[in-house]
């Protein structure tokens, strides 16, 4: 069997490392030649949560040859369309790509490559990227999870194929119903990793902060509100309730969801988004694929989303350069304040 982790930045180096110890054979794809030489030379160091270096192989994509049976996607959701043109040219005959990414991805790569060559995975765990050939677990071993699906739902063979590959690295799950579970990962990027992203913070830092854990608190309920108006009811992740989170409608359940807020993200704390990590580094992020996602499916179910709304603009200012990622950020969504 053929296996590329395409996109091999911090979570893939991570992945393919684990597969590696695991005596699972992968392909590490990625287009930063620096990264890849330093793969080869001296194998995928991980560091952080635990510290080993083991032996991989790594490509760039033009390296790459054909007859994958299973691709992991985790690239940005930034181009999508063009990455499943390309990956359509080396999956085998009945080869499958299983996207590990941010936001709403799978119907956008469905309309590329067909329903029946899409999959689905949610990953409960944080990287970030240090150097070339280097990565830092910033979630401990057991936020290990993987949550498979189809968009669809149900189950088949592709999947129980995909969840023994990641079983080599932790607990993977196939969820009949994995638009539930995609709603909550997408709830939690949109709120945490974009606000903390905003502001420069840490996960932990942004849910201590009170000013950041009430702009947190109404991005997961209009999330919440757009995936219920959908028919949608967002699934538990790593035994965490985020629907219950996300779901007050009274005063005493708004202060209870306020409290558990740090407890739902205390083994994340130390976790740096994505996107801020691309706003450090001066790359595009993924805050149109992921709050602008969940904004979009509020308009088409008619659930207003001022604080996604309010976000997105933010962290557009950031990347354009009228802003810079600081607390002080947060200032700005006083003005939303009375419509709540």
């Amino acid at each position: 069997m053929r296996i590329a982790i395409y996109g091999a930045g911090s979570l893939g180096t991570i992945l393919g490392a684990y597969l590696s110890e695991a005596g699972i054979q992968a392909d590490l794809v990625s287009r930063n030649r620096a990264h890849v030489e330093a793969l080869n030379r001296n194998g995928a160091h991980v560091v952080g949560f635990r510290d080993f270096t083991v032996p991989v192989n790594a490509l760039t994509p033009d390296e790459m040859g054909g007859g994958y049976d299973v691709v992991f996607l985790m690239t940005k959701c930034i181009g999508n369309r063009e990455t499943a043109d390309f990956l359509r040219k080396k999956l085998s005959p009945q080869g499958i790509v299983c996207t590990c990414q941010n936001g709403l991805p799978e119907p956008g790569l469905e309309a590329v490559l067909g329903k029946g060559r899409v999959y689905g995975c949610t990953i409960g765990w944080g990287a970030s990227y240090i150097s070339p050939g280097v990565s830092e677990l910033t979630s401990g071993e057991d936020t290990f999870t993987f949550t498979l699906g189809r968009t669809e739902g149900g189950s088949d063979g592709n999947l129980h194929l995909l969840a023994s590959i990641l079983s080599g690295m932790g607990k993977a799950e196939i969820d009949p119903d994995f638009m539930a579970a995609r709603w909550s990962k997408l709830m939690i990027n949109a709120s945490f990793s974009a606000v903390s992203a905003a502001a420069g913070m840490t996960f932990g830092k942004a849910a201590s902060s009170f000013r950041s854990r009430v702009i947190i608190q109404h991005i997961l309920k209009e999330c919440y509100d757009t995936a219920v108006a959908l028919g949608i009811r967002p699934a538990p992740m790593q035994g965490k309730d985020v629907a219950f989170i996300a779901s007050w409608s009274s005063f005493p359940k708004r202060v209870l969801s306020f409290l558990l807020i740090p407890l739902a993200m205390r083994r994340h704390r130390s976790l740096k988004s994505s996107m801020l990590q691309d706003i450090e580094k001066g790359k595009p992020t993924e805050i149109e694929a992921v709050d602008g996602a969940a904004a979009a499916e509020g308009r088409r179910a008619g659930i207003p989303t001022p604080y996604l709304d309010m976000t997105i603009r933010i962290v557009e200012d950031i990347t354009a350069g009228r802003l810079i990622p600081l607390p002080c950020n947060l200032n700005l969504y006083k003005s939303l304040r009375h419509k709540h």
